[in-house]
């Protein structure tokens, strides 16, 4: 394609009228930075950076997104409209760029291709070089990389940088989820040859290092489908009628070391991967499912946290510190479960006395403030292929509740072990001594804008929630959940709620843990699978043994832990929708009940009762009517007859069309 050259006069005298009209905006235009979020119609919203000042997302056009890219940081120009319109922008700056590498589908012509990316939100295709296919075949599903994109060109220019194989097929839809997030799959051979090296024989010598643990009544519980162990219980009967409760924890850092190649690869997943038919570990999985796991009959090495009980669950004493274990027995929820419900089996007088205590430190947590979610989690049985033949729902039972509440008290007891030495406590005054760093999980109080809306919504269904008092939410947010069990709301008012609280992370600055009305939390017992569970173990043995720790750095791991945390959660959910479609595949064509779980411009999602799989009735489909969005009440409103279509109303629908390519299910209302 031949580019015409514009007459030279008419060139200046075109740069002299863009500089005028920059001179002009820059002057009576707001200069506003944030992060753009772009919707499916090709529409944006900026989120100002700068909340206090500009508190409400600005709109922007589709003509005036420029080439930025959902989630890139941005700078607009904007000025309020008038007569109480609202403000609108246009992207003059791309600061920042949240992603360069797209997941899609290959599409070749004769002399070149374009990547169709997955995310809906991507709104152009990369133009991709005919020498940059890197062995890929038309159709397939590929990771490509963003090279280029020139102001005057349409489309950016890309090369693909893996073949992930063809659409639909198992591997390669969970590969194609970990790639949009930017995740992996697997080890570096080189990483797996230096885990190999790591030298795992308990001697003699290490063992007299530590408190020996290994001819006490010890087991673990945990998931039938776990492979990796992080934490075990003991229990004794002391002399003085007393129990001494041990929460024996995986000594992960005596293995992986500071600045090995390990260690850093740990820094940059920071947490292990849950997908619907897959783990995949933040360790190698020598290290993971075999060196560190507390395996029954086994002896392992673990960092502890040892508590005196009496019968009524007040705490005498407490010790922490490294000791040496072989566990007992190893119990699956379900067994543990079945002994609690019987009262017969292996330990089950250990395991009634830990679940009747562990009834204690719960309560007395709900009286102090703690909210008690009880989300219903969607399970797939799988066939040995890793297709879904099967939905189970899976709920928290006692024996869950049991491992639960003793996790918890380590976990706040080693943070008010480092912490209260801390120089500043959590309403922010000078302590006397102290000054350690330390990492701790903090849960912000909620939104109170957020939890107004949330109000408002459960009034509908007979719910009440007074917003007046902060500090009351948690005490009226367990009566709601309370109220909800067992009905058709409970699913998704539960959820609302979960999307109404803070999102909690990981940082070196404590403001307690509101969700669990903790003043002190950390994460201390899952270090297999969680790297901030790593630096606390390091950081809590220099407490121990009086060695000062540099917190240099630690502010900027948090960090990097709270965005992969937040990466794996979504991964795992676009995995559970895979599996919903796959599922819902032979079912196209059949009825079900189901309950509007979500409410869009563009659609409404339903969440089946039967199997809660979840899909869309777009409204382009909905024929009976011309129905408008009402985002402020979550519904649609016919515009002919005032048909009515609100966020939790029951409705019927058939099965249109299960996408695997998309992971998209689509309703038709009947």
């Amino acid at each position: 394609m031949i580019k015409r050259q514009k007459n030279k006069f008419f060139q200046k005298k075109e740069n002299r009228g863009k500089k005028h009209s920059q001179q002009h905006k820059e002057k009576h235009f707001l200069r506003i930075e944030g992060t753009i979020e772009l919707t499916r119609s090709g529409s944006a919203f900026l989120i100002p950076e700068n909340r206090t000042e500009y508190p409400e997302d600005i709109f922007i056009s589709p003509k005036n997104t420029a080439n930025a890219l959902n989630g890139d940081k941005v700078t607009i120009h904007a000025s309020p409209k008038g007569n109480g319109r609202r403000m609108e922008g246009e992207v003059v700056e791309i600061t920042e760029r949240k992603k360069t590498e797209f997941v899609g589908t290959l599409q070749m012509s004769q002399s070149f291709g374009f990547l169709v990316a997955d995310d809906p939100r991507m709104h152009v295709d990369i133009f991709i070089p005919q020498d940059k296919y890197a062995g890929a075949a038309n159709g397939q599903k590929v990771l490509a990389k963003m090279t280029g994109w020139e102001k005057w060109k349409k489309n950016p220019t890309g090369e693909i940088i893996e073949v992930l194989g063809n659409p639909g097929e198992n591997d390669t839809e969970i590969h194609s989820i970990l790639a949009e997030f930017g995740l992996p799959y697997s080890f570096p051979q080189h990483l797996e040859r230096e885990a190999d090296k790591i030298p795992t024989q308990i001697t003699a010598q290490e063992i007299s290092k530590r408190r020996d643990f290994r001819e006490v009544t010890t087991f673990t519980i945990d998931p039938l489908d776990a492979k990796d162990f992080d934490d075990a219980i003991s229990f004794t009967i002391l002399k003085n009628g007393n129990f001494e409760i041990g929460v024996h924890i995986a000594d992960v850092t005596h293995y992986v070391r500071p600045n090995s190649e390990i260690e850093e690869e740990a820094q940059k997943r920071a947490t292990s991967v849950y997908l619907v038919d897959r783990v995949v570990p933040m360790l190698p999985e020598i290290l993971s499912n075999n060196v560190c796991s507390l395996r029954p009959r086994e002896e392992k090495l673990c960092f502890s946290a040892v508590f005196e009980m009496n019968h009524q669950g007040r705490i005498i004493e407490k010790w922490f510190g490294k000791t040496v274990i072989n566990s007992d027995r190893r119990f699956t929820y379900e067994e543990a479960q079945k002994i609690i419900d019987t009262e017969e089996g292996d330990f089950a007088k250990e395991i009634l006395i830990l679940n009747s205590l562990a009834k204690i430190l719960r309560k007395e947590r709900i009286k102090k403030g703690a909210i008690s979610f009880n989300k219903v989690e969607v399970k797939f049985n799988l066939d040995e292929k890793a297709n879904p033949v099967g939905v189970f729902f899976k709920k928290q039972e006692d024996s869950h509740k049991l491992i639960e509440e003793f996790m918890l008290l380590a976990n706040r007891s080693v943070a008010e072990l480092c912490g209260k030495n801390d120089r500043k406590n959590i309403s922010g005054k000078e302590k006397a001594g102290g000054g350690a760093p330390f990492v701790y999980r903090v849960h912000d109080i909620p939104n109170e804008e957020k939890i107004g809306v949330f109000s408002q919504f459960i009034k509908k269904f007979g719910y009440k929630l007074t917003t007046t008092n902060r500090k009351n939410i948690s005490r009226e947010l367990n009566e709601v959940l309370d109220s909800v069990k067992g009905k058709a709301e409970e699913n998704m008012i539960e959820t609302l709620a979960v999307r109404t609280m803070m999102k909690a992370i990981y940082t070196t600055k404590n403001i307690g843990h509101y969700g669990l009305a903790f003043d002190y939390y950390t994460h201390f017992t899952s270090p297999i699978r969680r790297y901030p569970d790593m630096m606390v173990h390091r950081l809590l043995e220099n407490h121990l043994n009086n060695v000062s720790a540099k917190g240099e750095g630690l502010e900027d791991l948090c960090k990097q832990s709270s965005k992969m945390e937040k990466l794996a959660e979504e991964a795992e959910r676009a995995s559970v929708k895979y599996k919903q479609v796959q599922f819902m595949q032979d079912r196209v064509g059949e009825e079900f009940e189901g309950m509007i779980s979500g409410v869009t411009e563009w659609g409404l999602f339903v969440e089946l009762v039967e199997n809660k799989c979840e899909g869309m009735i777009r409204l382009r489909d909905m024929k009976d009517d011309f129905y408008v969005f009402d985002e402020e009440n979550y519904r649609v409103v016919g515009k002919r007859r005032g048909k009515i279509l609100q966020l939790g109303a029951k409705v019927r629908v058939m099965v249109k069309r299960a996408d695997l390519v998309k992971k998209q299910l689509d309703f038709e209302m009947v």
